[in-house]
């Protein structure tokens, strides 16, 4: 039995302030001297990066699409061991999942699989009694979902919050704090949400910070730690990369990081790791070279469009990365890192290893993918299925290789990405934690 206090920061839609509330909790009871746990429902990459600032541990996601529900608490468990406290932050309104598919993947399904207590963040900016009828239906949608308490955000004035404190009497659920209408703190945004924390470090700290003492001067902090301390034990084993005996040296995996690529889920690493990889981070704005020894190469997602005179004008580097995908050493490639790998990005050269060619677009793609690998590659064997996601707005033509990477067969069936020698590059985004046999396949592959 694990027992590990938690909070789950919801909200009635997008918008209403989860990301600054749940990181604002988060460095206000790490300023107390607490060990915090961040946590973030779905794929999202950015806030985790918000949140690990704002505890000093890595931010974890608890996909339930991705990883499946079986699999949440055991995530859970795995990246809160230990500390005082977890919050996890929620995605879009409390009961909205994985389109089509109910509550798959919402945060009302993972509060209900973590036994969670839910805080809902309420925008009050435009409503006075009728936000009771809000928190009402909120609450009682699900008996399963327990709401323990409501944080009011946007309040204009003493009247606004007396008249909201005075429906909510009635509801039964306490108001646990309030934010006045201030102006939004410096988190700017752009085309795929807010600009990561890597691309903006001291600002991002400053914001961080500024979101702290919001919610000390807004909250009962005694009493949304109580809330949490009220959640029941789970009888759920953490969840563990599984070690595999080394047989010689470790091969060197470089994982590209920095500014351009900063889309990566922490359990990946530890995954590489435990299959008996030597992980080396190396940032391809900057490093001329690959790490020494460079076995396999592993490529996330990120921002490379945003990056693209710079990553174009590294030329050592973009050689050096061609000349190993062309010996045929294995390359995992993601969204930007397909991107990087092709011809050229928004007409600047990039590695040229794929015979394809990346531009911007108006259009977003968006939306949680079924997969199944086309073919034998370095990360999984033909007919292999997995649950992933797509999030960009370029587009890659050709999008697809002599050989795919993936046939998607939701919510549209087509081909996509490239297995070429001994790359695998794709736009979609998986989960590693969900089959961790991908790790232990490129990290074999590897060896030779």
């Amino acid at each position: 039995m694990v027992s590990v206090p938690r909070l789950a920061i919801a909200a009635p839609a997008s918008g209403s302030g989860k990301t600054t509330v749940a990181t604002g909790l988060m460095a206000a009871f790490a300023g107390r001297g607490l060990a915090v746990s961040p946590h973030k429902v779905g794929p999202d990459y950015i806030d985790p990066g918000y949140h690990a600032l704002a505890t000093g541990r890595p931010g974890r996601n608890l996909d339930a699409y991705m990883c499946g529900p079986d699999l949440i608490a055991p995530l859970f468990t795995h990246g809160a061991g230990g500390c005082d406290l977890a919050v996890v932050e929620g995605v879009m309104g409390l009961y909205d999942g994985a389109s089509g598919q109910g509550e798959l993947a919402s945060t009302a399904q993972v509060s209900k699989l973590l036994r969670a207590p839910v805080v809902l963040v309420v925008d009050a900016s435009s409503q006075s009694r009728s936000v009771a009828a809000l928190v009402h239906g909120f609450a009682s949608w699900d008996p399963e979902v327990r709401i323990g308490g409501v944080i009011l955000n946007k309040v204009a004035s003493d009247r606004h919050e007396a008249l909201l404190r005075e429906a909510l009497d009635e509801s039964g659920l306490p108001v646990l704090g309030v934010l006045r209408r201030a102006p939004q703190v410096a988190t700017p945004s752009r085309h795929l949400g807010l600009v990561p924390v890597a691309e903006r470090q001291a600002d991002a700290l400053d914001a961080v910070r500024a979101m702290g003492e919001r919610v000390r001067e807004g909250c009962d902090l005694d009493a949304l730690l109580a809330l949490a301390r009220s959640a029941p034990a789970l009888s759920d084993e953490a969840w563990e990369p599984e070690a595999y005996p080394q047989e010689g040296s470790r091969p060197v995996v470089a994982v590209a990081g920095g500014a351009a690529f900063t889309f990566a889920y922490a359990e990946h690493a530890e995954l590489l790791t435990a299959a008996g990889a030597e992980v080396a981070v190396f940032d391809p704005l900057h490093d001329e070279k690959l790490p020494s020894g460079t076995a396999g190469l592993v490529i996330g997602g990120g921002f490379p469009e945003v990056y693209g005179p710079e990553l174009s004008a590294n030329e050592p580097l973009r050689r050096a990365v061609t000349e190993l995908a062309l010996s045929g050493a294995p390359v995992a490639a993601e969204c930007a890192g397909l991107l990087y790998l092709a011809r050229e990005l928004d007409g600047r050269p990039m590695c040229g290893v794929l015979d394809a060619s990346a531009r911007m677009s108006e259009r977003l793609t968006l939306g949680y993918r079924q997969a199944v690998a086309v073919a034998d590659s370095v990360l999984a064997a033909a007919g292999t299925r997995l649950r992933g996601h797509e999030f960009h707005r370029t587009v890659l033509e050709p999008g697809a290789g002599a050989t795919p990477a993936w046939g998607l067969l939701q919510p549209e069936r087509r081909v996509e990405g490239f297995v070429q020698g001994g790359v695998h590059a794709s736009y979609l985004h998986t989960h590693w934690a969900a089959e961790p046999g991908v790790a232990r396949r490129f990290v074999e592959r590897c060896r030779g």
